[in-house]
């Protein structure tokens, strides 16, 4: 980094004025961005991992899922409750502890999410019993629900506001991530040992790395941004000067004015009911009706992806008879599952270079009708057999993963974290990750009864209608953010409501 002059450090201002502000040259010439300091990547790097581990327990899960079964003599009606322990337990947590980061500080939920994660997938190791495991997985669910919002805050509130698109979404990709990790871990674990016991090694595998990333959360900064708007002016300072430690020092010296930015609720006092009060009501259906659509096909077809492909494939035995039969299935969904994930990673790639350029209402609209087609195509598969049902069946999943990640799963997570102001921004993101999650729920305790009962077609078709629905809720209350500072963000969703209401 070059030699800069500071030309501001006298001034009173917020920040995010300071986050945002690029160095000068000694010239007086702006650098061409804001260099990442130290902390910001390290704050980063932590966010993400939390990202990975949820990808990769809630995938990992599902490959799991049959040697569970078998092990603990699981009936098919209780297969939907291991799979929605997690999902349920992700609802809980993200408005009972995600909203807690608006009192108690970003710093420490992040910190907690994790030391409930770690206890708990610890004892899922050693669980004994169903109703043990299912305890174990919904605790892992409420440490993931407090993820969402806390792991999106702590990034956004600390990175400047050109790039926070990118780097947000760059972590949660880490989400994809896991899930690949997930289904290869599942698939080593299950060579390696093949046994029933396979499932308890492939959580193992998660909990050192889990507890690395604890301890990690300790030696980050509270967020300068949240310390501001409670009225903690010289906390918020030291905070701001800990986040933006770089050799040359740039700024010389930080003085934030006494009154926040003009985000509305300067202290802090925005209660849960605010959300859907007049001014924020927009942004909260904004936030968590196309979330909502979203995952009931995101998880639906994510959770059960593996068996799917499995089946349609052909090389599935479709009576087990022996335990070789039950770990060769197993295998083969793993596969599957980890080529369909290969696309979500491409997906978010796509979203990570494209957020900040396109905007996240146009490729959430976009991404929804997108994941439309990829369904349709999916659904045609049923009218043929042979290679041509495989085809319309890959085609049809592969072009869904790359357009909910580029579209509505990357972009709902996105703007969920930002068109909140600061005071409520927990309990707006937590709300929406926990509204969507009711879907999620849903759809993994509903999903096998309607493939049963309805069939493939219709199913398909009904996630098709979901699909266009998001798109146009997504165009009907749309609040573009896309390089919006987070302290006029309050007032961006409030004008966006008015100007609704005078229309």
């Amino acid at each position: 980094m070059p030699n800069v002059a500071n030309n501001s450090q006298t001034e009173h201002r917020t920040v995010r004025d300071y986050i945002d502000e690029r160095p000068i040259w000694p010239d007086g010439t702006h650098l061409p961005s804001v260099p990442m300091t130290s902390m910001q990547k390290r704050i980063w790097m932590l966010a993400a991992a939390g990202k990975f581990f949820e990808g990769f327990v809630v995938f990992m899960t599902g490959v799991a899922l049959p040697l569970i079964a078998r092990q603990f003599e699981i009936a098919p009606a209780q297969h939907g409750f291991v799979t929605a322990a997690t999902l349920g337990g992700i609802l809980v947590g993200a408005v009972g502890l995600g909203s807690l980061s608006d009192y108690f500080g970003r710093k420490s939920m992040f910190i907690v999410e994790m030391i409930i994660f770690t206890a708990f997938l610890g004892a899922a190791v050693f669980c004994t019993s169903f109703i043990s495991l299912v305890f174990c997985l919904f605790g892992l669910g409420v440490a993931l629900g407090c993820d969402y919002p806390t792991a999106h805050m702590i990034i956004s509130e600390n990175i400047p506001s050109t790039s926070r698109g990118r780097l947000v979404l760059a972590a949660f990709s880490f989400q994809a991530v896991g899930a690949l990790g997930g289904a290869a871990v599942g698939y080593a674990v299950l060579v390696a040992v093949p046994n029933l016991d396979a499932w308890r090694w492939m959580f193992a595998t998660a909990v050192v790395p889990a507890l690395l990333v604890t301890i990690g959360r300790f030696y980050v900064t509270e967020s300068a941004n949240w310390l501001h708007t409670r009225g903690a002016t010289e906390r918020a300072q030291l905070a701001a000067r800990r986040l933006l430690l770089r050799k040359p020092q740039y700024p010389t010296g930080i003085v934030l004015s006494q009154q926040a930015g003009p985000g509305g609720h300067t202290h802090g006092n925005g209660s849960f009911l605010s959300l859907f009060s007049k001014r924020y009501r927009r942004a909260t259906i904004l936030a968590s009706v196309p979330w909502f659509l979203q995952d009931l096909s995101t998880y639906g077809i994510g959770i059960f992806t593996p068996t799917i492909l499995a089946a349609a494939i052909g090389h599935q035995a479709e009576h087990v008879r022996s335990m070789s039969d039950l770990i060769a299935n197993a295998t083969l969904a793993a596969r599957g599952d980890a080529m369909i994930t290969l696309l979500l990673i491409i997906g978010i790639a796509f979203a990570v270079l494209l957020a900040d350029k396109v905007g996240r209402i146009r490729l959430q609209i976009i991404g929804f009708i997108g994941c439309a087609v990829g369904l349709f195509l999916a659904s045609l598969s049923v009218d043929f057999s042979s290679s041509l049902k495989i085809v319309l069946i890959f085609a049809g999943f592969m072009l869904f993963d790359f357009m909910t990640n580029l579209g509505p799963n990357a972009q709902t997570y996105l703007l969920a974290g930002e068109v909140f102001p600061t005071a409520i921004r927990g309990k707006g993101a937590g709300f929406a990750a926990a509204f969507a999650k009711i879907g999620a729920v849903a759809t993994a305790f509903l999903f096998p009864i309607l493939l049963a009962s309805v069939g493939t077609r219709l199913l398909l078709y009904g996630l098709v209608v979901a699909s266009l629905l998001g798109a146009v809720v997504t165009w009907m209350y749309r609040i573009e953010t896309t390089g919006v500072n987070l302290d006029s963000i309050g007032e961006v969703a409030g004008e966006a409501e008015e100007t609704k209401a005078v229309a």
